[in-house]
């Protein structure tokens, strides 16, 4: 079974995501929440596997909620749901710690599939949305950043992993991966696991912003 906290301001926001999450067997609501402070709290008390996270909140907001929720420790995995186009803050909630983001208007079978891939330790990346995300909010930032040659993560990887993580960072999946260095899906699998070990990423969104960090990967200019 997997448990689900829903956090969101809107109502009608919650039902939905309710009927939609408690329609489908193995998937238990176990709260919801419309603000921030209160959501680490229900984090804390009923330890749900995923909690489903909006960003803009009145008083605490979604980013600094999924912050607490990370740093308390416990199992709860934090899935960001965003409008994008208006919301310019997602990529602070991954740097908070949240597993992934999805739009909010994601299809229902996506947003299940989200909610069980984060419930068992992987991350959810739109491969489209996270480079769209990386160029707009990284690119000031990469204008500052040293010879990636130089990070003394990067010495422990092999010329595989070193590729292994640039196909991460352009959001490819394990399927797309496997397909462009012809290795099947379970070598990949195993060499994401290695590649997140020995640079000390939690999972492919903390991987993507490492790589992005370091300049590894650029921004397209524009």
């Amino acid at each position: 079974m997997t448990t689900v906290l829903v956090v969101d301001d809107q109502p009608l926001q919650r039902y939905g995501f309710r009927v939609l999450l408690e329609s489908v067997p193995g998937t238990d609501v176990v709260g919801e929440s419309a603000h921030g402070a209160e959501a680490v709290r229900m984090a804390a008390e009923l330890r749900p596997d995923v909690v489903l996270m909006d960003i803009r909140m009145p008083g605490m907001d979604g980013i600094e909620a999924t912050r607490h929720i990370v740093a308390a420790g416990n199992r709860s995995r934090v899935l960001v749901l965003t409008t994008f186009d208006l919301d310019e803050y997602v990529y602070a909630a991954l740097r908070a710690g949240a597993s992934g983001f999805l739009l909010k208007d994601a299809r229902p079978e996506e947003l299940l599939a989200g909610i069980r891939a984060v419930a068992v330790g992987d991350a959810v990346i739109a491969p489209a949305l996270t480079r769209r995300l990386l160029d707009a909010y990284i690119e000031p930032a990469a204008r500052h950043l040293s010879d990636p040659a130089e990070n003394p993560r990067l010495s422990a990887l092999t010329g595989r992993e070193l590729e292994i993580l640039g196909a991460i960072a352009k959001g490819w999946t394990n399927s797309e991966i496997a397909a462009h260095f012809v290795l099947s899906e379970s070598t990949v699998k195993t060499h994401v696991g290695r590649v997140l070990a020995k640079i000390g990423a939690r999972d492919r969104v903390q991987a993507v912003i490492f790589a992005y960090d370091i300049g590894l990967v650029r921004p397209r200019p524009e």
